[in-house]
């Protein structure tokens, strides 16, 4: 009975340690460069209850896609460039997805030279 308990539990513990890392793979976010219209999520697109900053892509379909920017310490700085009107940005992050929304955690913007 002390045989088939401990293959039982070891059989079971590798199971785990090789669906884990796949699960992990699936949910990782996704890296991401992109290039849009920045604008201010509420005074821009008034989707938003307090100001965020958002870029607006053309997707493949020409169907717009909005990603909304998480609020860390470079899209705070950099809001002040957005709020008073729709600029074009490029953006390098990584994309998740937040109550719906995509939500990118910029690592680097800027905006795009004319």
């Amino acid at each position: 009975m002390k045989t088939f308990n401990t293959k039982f539990i070891a059989s079971t513990l590798l199971a785990f340690a090789l669906v884990l890392p796949a699960l992990a793979q699936e949910h990782k976010d996704k890296h991401v460069k992109l290039e849009g219209e920045g604008k201010c999520a509420k005074c821009a697109l008034n989707e938003a209850e307090k100001c965020q900053n958002a870029i607006e892509v053309k997707g493949k379909d020409g169907k717009t896609i909005t990603y909304y920017l998480a609020d860390n310490e470079l899209s705070k700085g950099f809001h002040k460039n957005l709020c008073k009107g729709p600029k074009a940005v490029k953006a390098e992050g990584t994309v998740k997805e937040v109550n719906g929304k995509r939500e990118l955690t910029v690592t680097k913007l800027e905006l795009a030279k004319e």
